[in-house]
């Protein structure tokens, strides 16, 4: 057991990556809930009707407690809210720590969380009653605010704060996992390695690349900024080149059940199952930790092989 495992009652110091856009959603999130660690939903700026819905998917699927991710420049209170009296804990990423939301959280019987790319932020996310950090270093997938690469990044959030710190980024052995929570964390934040999950939402061509991939085939870049300008963040090599070499403002088709919408070349949507088109110019996100996907398995593997060591 760790401070984070008593505070959000799992069973595995291991929480999975908030993965906007539907990268974390109820089956994959559930499962990881299922295989003793603590899954997150990544509802990104969803309407309340759209939260409604995953919240019931979700606690359908498993009566484990679980989290929320909410992307700052997306968010929509209401949905906070709702979320709060729902999950065991909502969680803010990408912006200044706002002491209201996190009061929001409170309210409705949740914990809160802030991911943070600074011992600055993470104290300020203490000062605003935050009861978790997320300490991000620059190895991680998606959207970076880390500044400095985990290590660094770990040492200054635990002598800054003395709540539960989460380690994130470039995390996807089991040997680097037992180094991180030697290293004082509460808990390890997993995301690239679950996209490999069988339960993944990830297109199929997206899970091979990830599996093909290496450490050095990922870079931070700002390219796919359609929708989010200015904001840094790890993808794949090969994606990039696809987009930079890619023709038209329009390189594929998404669809969620019965609606479909069209992905702009550059845009931040990564493809997921049933996308068509140009899959291999579409955003695809990835952390350093990609050296340690290799294989698609069960969710439930990943989560036991990567804590096997603590």
């Amino acid at each position: 057991m760790t401070a984070f495992t008593e505070l959000v009652s799992c069973e595995l110091p291991l929480q999975l990556a908030g993965m906007g856009g539907g990268g974390s959603d109820p089956p994959l999130a559930s499962a990881v809930c299922n295989a003793g660690g603590f899954g997150m939903l990544g509802l990104g700026g969803l309407p309340v009707p759209a939260v409604e819905q995953m919240l019931d998917a979700m606690t359908a699927m498993t009566s484990k407690p679980f989290g929320v991710n909410f992307l700052m420049p997306f968010l929509e209170r209401p949905a906070v809210e709702l979320a709060a009296s729902r999950c065991r804990m909502v969680e803010f990423f990408y912006d200044a720590p706002d002491p209201s939301l996190v009061a929001m959280a409170h309210d409705g019987g949740a914990l809160a969380a802030w991911q943070v790319g600074s011992a600055d932020e993470a104290k300020a996310a203490v000062d605003a009653g935050c009861d978790v950090v997320i300490a991000q270093g620059t190895e991680a997938g998606g959207h970076v605010r880390g500044t400095k690469p985990l290590r660094e990044m770990l040492a200054d959030v635990l002598a800054s704060v003395s709540v539960p710190v989460v380690a994130a980024g470039g995390l996807g052995t089991a040997g680097q996992v037992k180094d991180a929570i030697d290293a004082g964390a509460s808990a390890v934040r997993i995301g690239t390695r679950f996209l490999a999950a069988d339960e993944s939402p990830a297109h199929p061509d997206y899970v091979d690349a990830l599996i093909a991939a290496s450490a050095d085939d990922t870079e931070i870049t700002t390219a796919f900024n359609v929708g989010w300008p200015d904001a840094p963040h790890r993808v794949l090599k090969a994606s990039l080149a696809a987009a930079q070499a890619a023709t038209g403002d329009v390189v594929g088709i998404m669809r969620f059940g019965s609606m479909e919408f069209p992905v702009t070349r550059f845009s931040t949507t990564f493809p997921m199952k049933g996308a068509t088109g140009n899959i291999a110019a579409m955003c695809m996100y990835a952390g350093t930790s990609v050296d340690g996907v290799r294989e698609r398995r069960p969710a439930a593997d990943i989560v036991a092989e990567l804590c096997s060591e603590i």
